[in-house]
């Protein structure tokens, strides 16, 4: 699932002028989807996405697949290096089985 923010970018990159070809380095993509959202503001990119998948339907998924993916991993180039996870839950306490009614309980001395 993406973010919100992550759809503006995605959607800024797509109507830019930057293309796959381009080979754009994270740096260029994170200036170019800047300079475009500073021009176009995110409405105007959302326009612009609009307007692209109704008057080029076959072309357009492949451009906002690129550009989706793209943010994405610039996003993830972005990030500090990940400290070690955490379990979102703690483990279970270790339990003793139940005891039997035929075995002795045991002594705590």
């Amino acid at each position: 699932m993406h973010s919100t923010l992550e759809a503006v970018r995605a959607e800024a990159l797509f109507a830019s002028t930057m293309q796959p070809s381009d080979l754009p380095t994270p740096d260029d993509v994170r200036h170019t989807v800047t300079q475009t959202l500073r021009r176009l503001r995110a409405k105007g990119c959302a326009i612009r996405v609009a307007g692209e998948f109704g008057d080029h339907p076959d072309t357009a998924p492949a451009r906002m697949t690129w550009a989706l993916s793209t943010v994405r991993a610039v996003s993830r180039s972005a990030e500090p290096p990940q400290q070690a996870r955490l379990p979102r839950q703690a483990p279970p306490l270790l339990q003793a089985p139940p005891l039997r009614s035929d075995q002795p309980a045991a002594l705590v001395g």
